[in-house]
């Protein structure tokens, strides 16, 4: 019975190994991806060649070739016409790394998935929801190309409608991970009473939310207007916009509204989990959850100042990639408060 326990322990623990080198690298890949998109970098190789595309341009003739390809997008026309084959070769560089970055993830979640389905290592239950993974990474590949093919006609830009579904499903991907992770490394439940009113849920989830509308930030580049905070150029709501706009699809098309709603979703993120910390800290049934909510509490104002510093310096690109940093993880450790809610008993 030892012998057998150990054994189960041992695979649990390769498992959760490779569970957590995914979610690594898939943060890592959104970190990629954000730099990418604040380099201008995403529409710099206008193919999706799944295989042939593994390897970047080895001569003049096809970083040339790989240039005047670059040449009949409307971004290089009208935004870029004077740039050099120099200049292209670091937009280029930063877009083929995001692409690597995505083939060395599929294979490193594949591989090992098959590996342990064959050694019967987990359950089939499980092993249903790691595959549901997989088809999600998969999906994240098509999700790629299809915003990419937004900005290669008609557009200087890829659509942020699109911008957002990719990276919201890239941190779904990165949930599904991380929360894995945790059911295989923990199998203990934990003594106290939960949250109530499941607001450790609601909180993450106005986190997840908050990371879409980032999105739309980005794509719009709303980061680089209203350089002012607390309020956008002595007031509230912006004065280029109207507040009926509010309440329309436009919203997600005017970029002084999208900064809007992208502030006021971190002011209502900040005081929920305010009301969360306060209930924490009243009732010693919830001491076994107060370690994470510290650590919550300090991600969180870690990402509201860089939230700040990225807004006043117009969107910099260090502070906007470590503003991207900061939700990695604010989400990764709102999980954990969530996962250990769950696991609660009284």
């Amino acid at each position: 019975m030892y012998i057998k326990t150990m054994i189960v322990e041992n695979k649990n623990k390769y498992i959760c190994i490779w569970l957590l080198l995914i979610t690594f690298l898939v943060g890592l890949m959104i970190l990629v991806g954000g730099l990418t998109r604040l380099t201008d970098s995403g529409l710099s190789i206008t193919k999706w060649d799944l295989f042939q595309g593994i390897l970047p341009p080895l001569t003049s003739f096809e970083w040339n070739n790989t240039f005047n390809l670059y040449k009949k997008i409307p971004e290089f026309q009208i935004v870029n016409q004077y740039m050099t084959l120099e200049e292209f070769k670091v937009i280029f560089w930063w877009e083929y790394t995001h692409r690597l970055l995505g083939r060395i993830i599929g294979l490193f979640y594949l591989l090992p998935l098959i590996f342990f389905t064959f050694k019967r290592s987990i359950t089939k239950k499980i092993i249903v929801n790691l595959y549901f993974i997989f088809f999600l990474i998969c999906i994240q590949g098509f999700l790629g190309w299809y915003m990419v093919r937004s900005g290669l006609v008609d557009r200087v830009d890829v659509s942020q409608y699109r911008l957002s579904l990719h990276l919201t499903l890239a941190f779904v991907i990165l949930f599904f991970l991380f929360w894995n992770f945790l059911k295989f490394s923990n199998y203990n439940d934990y003594k106290g009473e939960k949250i109530p009113f499941n607001l450790s849920s609601i909180f993450f989830l106005f986190i997840i939310l908050q990371i879409s509308i980032g999105a739309f930030v980005s794509g719009l580049d709303a980061g680089k207007i209203y350089q002012t905070w607390p309020l956008m150029n002595n007031n509230y709501f912006p004065d280029d916009s109207s507040i009926y706009k509010l309440f329309s699809v436009q919203a997600l098309e005017t970029p002084s509204l999208v900064q809007f709603i992208h502030r006021n979703i971190a002011y209502v993120i900040f005081f929920i989990f305010l009301l969360i910390f306060f209930i924490i800290l009243k009732n010693d049934k919830h001491s076994h959850l107060r370690k994470t909510a510290i650590y919550i509490f300090a991600f969180l104002l870690f990402q509201i100042f860089l939230g700040i510093l990225t807004v006043l310096s117009g969107a910099n690109i260090v502070l906007a990639s470590l503003h991207q940093l900061g939700s990695i993880l604010l989400s990764l450790s709102a999980i954990i408060l969530v996962y250990k809610n769950l696991k609660t008993v009284s």
